[in-house]
């Protein structure tokens, strides 16, 4: 069947059967599912071949997954599920590659520009100086962002308010009666990591309390079980840590148990990103949403307008996010301090007193 005995089989234009097919906003959502539904029904299949030829273009997206020691984050993975069935809706195939950051991760980002091997390209995982993000706003290449960064050029973007977030968990916290709150963070370059930071700090200054000991490292459970259990072999040790996403919380969590403590008891944490494993946890993981699906839908909605000719600088949606409470943070516990070896096991006690911090900023990492 062609898109034209299509069109006249549903009473619709040549153009808006087109646009329904391929996903665009501008289409009616009930439009869209009824074009969509009649397709499968029918058995319609668009001809790529003939569309590519028609408008001298690839036909694909390219995507350039960030790994680290090999592995791809569970976060990005979820990601391009949901992704790759609503381009190829869209008609669209799906490049994907995967490169460390830095020297490599360029290569692959000038393979796919400069080798035409793309229409346009889903960006993952901003940094504040985004070098990805001046390479293909020189190239003039058609980007949406998933984050934002400190470029004063205006490009495609979609990102969950991290500032608000972890201002948010900050002041739950304090409503629990924590005065001393850690952060578990990722590295500063990372834009979602600058401004979860903003966000603790700015609800601790609000209240008149001293920032507590920030640790920093790779978005991993193994970074954040050390980084935890640094933070409870110090003499600084918080009642509450927030950590920059829920693999960093996941590794904190179980530092927390190694120790023979309990979270949202005895040290309470909360994550960012609301992740399958977040709700198996010991205890439960309080955490906040990324929408998955529903930012992949909108991120691909973006695109496609992009690709359709629209103005970028109208295209930036920042997200409200929504904390989603569970069982690993509570009310303070009395204040913890390390045990000797002899006692308890080298593990830990409780004290009586609840001190504000020291003003040692052995822990504190610029």
């Amino acid at each position: 069947m062609s898109i034209r005995s299509l069109a006249s089989r549903l009473g619709l234009s040549i153009t808006t059967v087109s646009r329904a097919l391929a996903g665009y906003p501008d289409v009616a959502a009930a439009t869209r599912e009824r074009v969509q539904r009649e397709a499968e029904r029918s058995g319609y299949r668009p001809n790529h071949v003939a569309r590519r030829l028609r408008t001298g273009r690839s036909g694909t997206v390219g995507i350039v997954v960030p790994s680290e020691q090999g592995t791809f984050d569970q976060f990005f993975l979820a990601m391009l599920g949901a992704i790759g069935p609503l381009l190829s809706r869209a008609g669209l195939d799906l490049v994907l590659m995967g490169a460390p950051p830095g020297k490599a991760e360029m290569h692959a980002y000038r393979h796919l520009v400069e080798h035409h091997r793309v229409d346009g390209i889903l960006l993952a995982r901003t940094r504040r100086d985004d070098p990805r993000i001046s390479y293909l706003l020189k190239h003039g290449v058609p980007f949406v962002a998933h984050g934002r960064s400190e470029t004063r050029s205006s490009f495609a973007s979609l990102d969950i308010d991290g500032e608000t977030a972890f201002a948010t968990a900050t002041e739950r916290l304090l409503g629990f009666g924590h005065s001393q709150i850690g952060l578990i963070n990722a590295p500063e370059q990372y834009m979602f990591a600058h401004h979860r930071a903003i966000g603790w700090q700015r609800a601790l200054t609000a209240v008149g309390l001293p920032q507590g000991p920030v640790l920093r490292g790779e978005a991993t459970e193994e970074s954040g079980h050390r980084l935890m259990s640094a933070l409870l072999q110090s003499e600084r040790l918080p009642t509450a840590v927030l950590c920059a996403t829920d693999r960093m919380a996941v590794g904190a969590l179980h530092a927390i148990a190694s120790a023979g403590l309990r979270a949202g008891r005895d040290v309470s944490v909360i994550g960012y990103d609301d992740l399958p494993m977040a709700g198996y946890t010991d205890p439960p993981l309080t955490t906040f949403e990324q929408p998955i699906a529903r930012m992949a839908q909108r991120m691909v909605e973006m695109l496609l307008a992009l690709l359709d000719g629209a103005d970028p600088s109208q295209l930036r949606e920042v997200w409200t996010p929504r904390l989603i409470a569970r069982q690993s943070d509570g009310p303070a516990p009395k204040r913890m301090r390390r045990a000797g070896k002899r006692a308890n096991g080298g593990r830990y006690v409780q004290e009586a007193r609840h001190p504000e911090w020291s003003d040692n900023p052995q822990l504190h990492d610029s």
